[in-house]
């Protein structure tokens, strides 16, 4: 129900009138009437009947009543929550997250946050992916930022978004001739991969064997920070997700060329925090911030 409904009915019920309801709502009592009238015409059925000058609740009105408080309370949470948020100063806030994501998104998220923020204290923790869930499940963290997180019952997803494959390349690099590249012209240069333990490999291991090519990568690497260090060198080419050099693609030191091999599906990137439970004040911001830092980058 609309707020000024819920809020008018309640207090109809509680003044026994619409005269006294008016009066306390500092409206003309046409205008309360009105709002009853239409709420009844809605639901199809009374809410008052009238005993001696008295509104007393039909059995509909009970239970309409019942749903009203329950939104009043629970919009007076909200409310308080967002007082909270509006006037927080000081506090705390964690995240744990990938390697990969470490160094190249949440710099930028920590600039911003400590530029709206100076008085939160920050706990960003860098690991395997294993332990980002870990320790959101446990409490260590308010927030887990990570890719290909599994559905869980323990979790609760504050935000989803998708991330396409390509090469990383030098400006310049043959590759960059065209709009998009596929692993078979991939293979001809030399090759940087993420190792096996990182969440990227399985998706390019699998994406090399349904098109039967045989890869012998010159160099492979936990680190994506080495990855793109060693494309800028011109040591040789690798493949990564758009969001992993971002900062490099807007500087121009590195060209993205998405990869448009069948069945290759981009990376879903997952901000979650523990199921059951609504975050602190301060996880609040920082998950806020997150999501806009990753709304302004997946727009065009």
């Amino acid at each position: 129900m609309h707020a000024k409904v819920v809020r008018y009915f309640v207090e109809v019920v509680r003044a026994g009138s619409i005269r006294k309801a008016a009066e306390q709502l500092h409206v003309v009592p046409t205008a309360v009437n009105r709002q009853i009238l239409n709420l009844e015409e809605e639901l199809g059925a009374p809410l008052f009947e009238r005993i001696h000058n008295t509104l007393k609740l039909t059995p509909v009105g009970e239970i309409v009543l019942a749903h009203a408080r329950s939104t009043l309370r629970d919009f007076d949470a909200v409310r308080q929550r967002i007082e909270e948020v509006r006037g927080l100063r000081e506090g705390e806030a964690s995240l744990a997250t990938m390697a990969g994501l470490a160094g190249a998104f949440l710099p930028t998220v920590t600039q911003r946050f400590r530029a709206a923020h100076p008085g939160i204290r920050l706990t960003l923790l860098d690991l395997p992916i294993a332990e980002v869930l870990r320790s959101v499940r446990d409490g260590d963290a308010d927030l887990g930022l990570a890719y290909d997180v599994p559905d869980s019952a323990g979790f609760r997803t504050l935000f989803t978004s998708e991330w396409p494959i390509g090469a990383v390349v030098p400006p310049g690099h043959p590759l960059t001739a065209r709009a998009t590249t596929v692993l078979s012209e991939c293979v001809g240069h030399p090759l940087i991969l993420p190792a096996a333990s990182l969440s990227l490999r399985p998706i390019l291991d699998g994406a090399f064997r349904r098109s039967a090519i045989s890869v012998a990568p010159v160099i492979e690497t936990t680190s994506t920070a080495l990855m793109r260090r060693l494309v800028v060198q011109g040591v040789g080419i690798t493949l990564l997700n758009r969001l992993d050099i971002d900062e490099e693609r807007r500087a121009g030191s590195l060209v993205f060329v998405p990869l448009r091999d069948a069945g290759l599906s981009p990376q879903t990137l997952r901000l979650v925090m523990r199921a059951g439970g609504e975050p602190e004040p301060a996880a609040t911001l920082l998950a806020g911030l997150v999501i806009r830092c990753l709304d302004d980058l997946l727009a065009p």
